[in-house]
């Protein structure tokens, strides 16, 4: 596969989606002297009013970082408002700036990878057109690079991160989809705490003469899934609303998503990593002993509530109480010690509250699956019935730890900024 350009188009790569360990050459005369560090691949579809302002602020911001060591490789598929052409006219000004139309393939996923394909750098990132990634993240996912990481993920849910003006459907659906992630691919999607995120960065020898096969516009979840990814960074972001274009967001996007995880876990070709992914044992370890203490706060106050020489009051009722007491009790002792560190970065009664109720959101899918495995166990299976719960309680104490771990200590509330 060759790729040869009469001015600062590229010609689009053909073939299996893999992206070459050595860059491939371009007409020589066209070549920078200097080495090109990173290879910034921006997908478009109908972006031709935000291609000005974000080619003036990227290439603003690169100039001062990498000098002429960087270069961005717009990817239009055949826009209507002809981004491609808006895109080939700032070529005459910003030489770092390279353009690919293509008419034959769609989707952001191979836009993507075409682009890598036929970038020069050791680093290749991919942002989305629509100004709603900023900028100014572009630094520190190449420090981050630099510094060792195979892949820098710009991430909603870590420390610095969140979204600007989301509604709570689009939030439910975000949350949700990860939640399907993690209990379809766990292994995959349970390595970042944004697994959907368009905005990142991975070493071209991560992931070099991997055939990738991508579905959807997650290209992420594939790189993971197919690449040599031993060591993840994180940088947090807020996600802008867009200012000028239309949403492509669709419900064939989440459908599309969920397939894809499906794909790459049939298939049974999920790279092996040099580092393995590990349950944090500390936290986990805390979880549990917070878990005992709410055994005993539900016990005493069952006691209390529903014993004749007590309250006396209905044992329905007073279960009810006696768990969500317990459930506020594990909280609080959560928040404070197993996750006291996240937590101390999310300060203020508002975070501190939606994160109480996914906690007890989980805690009543950890209800629902223990009731599950337990008849499951018990009247399928054959097994002693206090064997039988045992073996529910802990299944359900890793679901708890695991989806708190990834959903309740993470908040994207962040109001506009």
């Amino acid at each position: 596969m060759t790729i040869a350009h009469p001015s600062r188009s590229l010609a689009v790569p053909t073939g299996a989606l893999r992206i070459p360990k050595v860059p491939l050459q371009r007409d020589p005369q066209d070549l920078p002297l200097t080495p090109v560090i990173l290879s910034l691949v921006i997908p478009t579809f109908n972006e031709a009013q935000n291609i000005p302002k974000m080619v003036r602020q990227l290439t603003d911001l690169l100039d001062q970082a990498l000098g002429e060591q960087y270069e961005l490789i717009i990817v239009d598929d055949n826009s209507p408002d002809h981004t491609w052409e808006v895109a080939l006219a700032f070529t005459v000004d910003y030489p770092q700036l390279w353009v690919m139309h293509r008419q034959q393939e769609r989707g952001l996923s191979t836009a993507v990878i075409r682009g890598w394909q036929a970038a020069r750098g050791e680093i290749l990132g991919v942002m989305d057109g629509d100004l709603q990634h900023p900028p100014e993240v572009l630094l520190q996912l190449v420090q981050a690079i630099q510094q060792g990481a195979d892949l820098a993920v710009a991430s909603r849910h870590v420390a610095g991160g969140g979204v600007s003006e989301w509604s709570p459907v689009r939030r439910f659906l975000s949350r949700g989809a990860q939640v399907l992630g993690l209990l379809i691919l766990p292994s995959v999607v349970g390595r970042v705490s944004d697994p959907m995120s368009g905005y990142f960065m991975v070493r071209r020898s991560a992931i070099a003469e991997q055939t990738l096969n991508p579905l959807g516009y997650k290209i992420l979840l594939e790189v993971l899934g197919r690449g040599s990814i031993a060591q993840v960074a994180e940088v947090g972001y807020v996600f802008q609303e867009r200012k000028e274009g239309e949403s492509k967001v669709t419900w064939r996007q989440y459908v599309d998503y969920i397939l894809h995880l499906l794909r790459l876990r049939s298939r049974g070709r999920v790279a092996h990593w040099r580092q393995k992914y590990q349950l944090p044992m500390q936290r986990f370890i805390r979880f549990g002993i917070v878990g005992l203490s709410g055994v005993f706060v539900d016990m005493a106050m069952l006691y209390v509530l529903s014993d004749p020489a007590m309250l006396g009051w209905g044992l329905t009722r007073s279960k009810i109480i006696a768990s969500e007491l317990a459930i506020i009790n594990n909280f609080l002792w959560n928040d404070r010690w197993t996750f006291g560190d996240i937590a101390n970065q999310q300060k203020g009664w508002q975070k501190r509250l939606k994160r109480l109720l996914k906690f007890n959101l989980i805690c009543l899918g950890g209800l629902v699956l223990n009731v599950l495995l337990l008849n499951l166990l018990f009247n399928i299976f054959g097994f002693n019935r206090y064997l039988a719960n045992l073996i529910a309680i802990a299944a359900v104490t890793l679901w708890n730890f695991w989806l708190n771990l990834k959903l309740s200590w993470r908040v994207t509330d962040t109001g506009k900024r």
